[in-house]
């Protein structure tokens, strides 16, 4: 299905949980936080019944997403479910990989392709720092659980704070040497921080490339998925190298992702008020004809673009744990 703009959605991301085991300085604070209560999150059945709206839609690719998917009970059968829904090629997820390993192989079993794991800092001590909570010990067990368990790509998502861990670049880049790796740098995004906060620590897709340069030459690459990542590789690496620009290079123009929040809201765009809601019909008898026709509302919805360099303001309410990323 196209949006009014042309550009063909066959991308949802499924957030199941608002909830996170970590606290991520740049998304989530410590304290004060108030989350969904369990009777306002959306039922696995619920989830399930938009995905075959979605999937009847042509929507394909289906990435599992939260505040932090692997905290739910009953992710593995999910996933599975998912995988099973007809029309559906390819199931993913992002995960902070805090409790990943034990569950990598299930999860493979169960039809999940794909995993991104947020790791923003390969020092055991800033990465707890920048976490809170966070244990880097587990998350590379999650990293090497994902490898062993087959799952490809295995990418690693970086978000990189000026001053915080821009001086790590390098030491992610190497990461691909040897292993099937696929590091990717992302811009931050002033979703659930202060704003001027957010802003001192942009470190943008322009400078990234600029380190890495410093010490390695890139190449272009390619890589399976239907991120909006630009990927090269060093000559002889067995891994890649992406670069998300969401703020400096937006690119909105070949967008083809919607989102379900974990409360039931269906989100054309990350960096937008628009929703449709969704529970609210859900759990009113619709019929999935209704529900189809809520869901492609909401796919012709997207906006031409994001608003979040404009317009901070208008989106200063934005939580990324609540949105899913």
């Amino acid at each position: 299905m196209q949006d009014l703009y042309g550009r063909v959605v066959t991308y949802l991301r499924v957030s199941v949980t608002d909830r996170c085991n970590l606290r991520c300085r740049y998304c989530m604070p410590t304290d004060g936080v108030r989350f969904k209560d369990q009777g306002d999150i959306l039922t696995w059945d619920e989830m399930l019944r938009v995905v075959r709206a979605a999937a009847s839609l042509g929507v394909r690719r289906i990435r599992v997403t939260g505040g932090e998917p692997t905290t739910r009970p009953g992710i593995v059968d999910f996933v599975r479910q998912v995988a099973a829904t007809p029309g559906i090629e390819d199931v993913s997820m992002t995960t902070n990989g805090m409790t990943f390993a034990g569950l990598a192989e299930e999860l493979r079993a169960a039809g999940l392709r794909r995993i991104n794991i947020s790791l923003d800092s390969l020092r055991p001590d800033r990465f707890r720092f920048l976490t809170h909570f966070g244990d880097f010990g587990a998350v590379w067990n999650g990293v090497e659980s994902a490898l062993a368990a087959g799952l490809h790509p295995v990418k690693l998502n970086c978000v990189v704070l000026r001053g915080e861990n821009d001086d790590e670049i390098a030491d992610f880049v190497a990461l691909t040497e040897s292993r099937p790796l696929h590091v990717r740098f992302i811009e931050l995004m002033p979703l659930g921080t202060s704003h001027p906060w957010a802003r001192q620590r942009l470190f943008s897709a322009e400078e990234i490339r600029a380190r890495i340069g410093d010490r390695y030459e890139l190449v272009p690459a390619e890589l399976e998925g239907g991120g909006p990542a630009k990927y090269s590789r060093v000559p002889g690496f067995a891994g890649t190298v992406g670069v998300i620009t969401a703020m400096t290079e937006n690119f909105c123009h070949n967008c083809n992702r919607v989102r379900l929040t974990a409360d039931g809201e269906l989100q054309p765009c990350l960096g937008s008020l628009l929703a449709v809601d969704l529970k609210g019909p859900l759990r009113g008898g619709s019929s999935d004809e209704q529900l189809r026709r809520l869901v492609a509302k909401g796919i012709r919805a997207k906006p031409e673009r994001h608003l979040m360099e404009e317009y901070l303001e208008e989106t200063s309410g934005r939580r990324m744990w609540t949105i899913g990323g």
